[in-house]
C-alpha cells in the first residue's frame, strides 16, 4: 500500500490513497462542503454529518476513499453486499469484498468498491485508472 491520509470526526475516519484516485470527482459531486481539492487539506471531515461521509466514501469508484467507524465493534466497513455497476463510458464497479486471482497466480483481497477496466487503456490493469476518459472510450 502507498502512502494514505486519515481525516476523522471522532466517529468516522476517512482514509484515502491518492495513488489509487481515479479522479472521477463522485465524492466532489457528492458532498461539495467536505470534499473540496482545491484546498488542503482537501477533506472537510466536519461539514456534514458521519453518516452522509459514510454513504459518499462508498460511492467512491477506485477505493481511493475508505472509511471505519472509532467504534471498533462497528464492522460496517468490513462488509457490503456484492453488487456490480457499469458505468457509461466508464469502468465496471464492484462492492463488496472479493477475491482477486491475477494472470500470474497472485492474489489479493478487495474490500468496499473495485473499479476494473472496461477500456483497455488502463496502466494499471485489471483496475481502472482513469485512462478511459483520455482514450474517449464509449460504451
Amino acid at each position: 500500500m502507498g502512502k494514505s491520509k486519515e481525516y476523522t470526526n471522532g466517529e468516522v475516519t476517512v482514509t484515502w490513497e491518492p495513488e489509487k484516485c481515479i479522479h472521477s470527482a463522485i465524492c466532489v459531486k457528492g458532498l461539495p462542503d467536505v470534499f473540496k481539492p482545491n484546498e488542503k487539506p482537501w477533506v472537510k471531515i466536519d461539514a456534514a454529518s458521519t453518516e452522509a461521509i459514510v454513504n459518499q466514501v462508498k460511492q467512491c469508484p477506485s477505493g481511493a476513499l475508505g472509511f471505519y467507524m472509532t467504534d471498533k465493534k462497528d464492522k460496517t466497513a468490513e462488509t457490503m453486499e456484492t453488487k456490480v455497476e457499469i458505468l457509461e463510458n466508464g469502468p465496471l464497479l464492484v462492492y463488496g469484498t472479493l477475491k482477486v486471482t491475477h494472470k500470474d497466480g497472485s492474489s489479493e483481497t478487495k474490500n468496499k468498491t473495485t473499479a476494473f477496466c472496461r477500456c483497455g487503456a488502463s496502466a494499471n490493469k485489471p483496475y481502472c485508472d482513469g485512462a478511459h476518459v483520455n482514450a474517449e472510450f464509449k460504451g
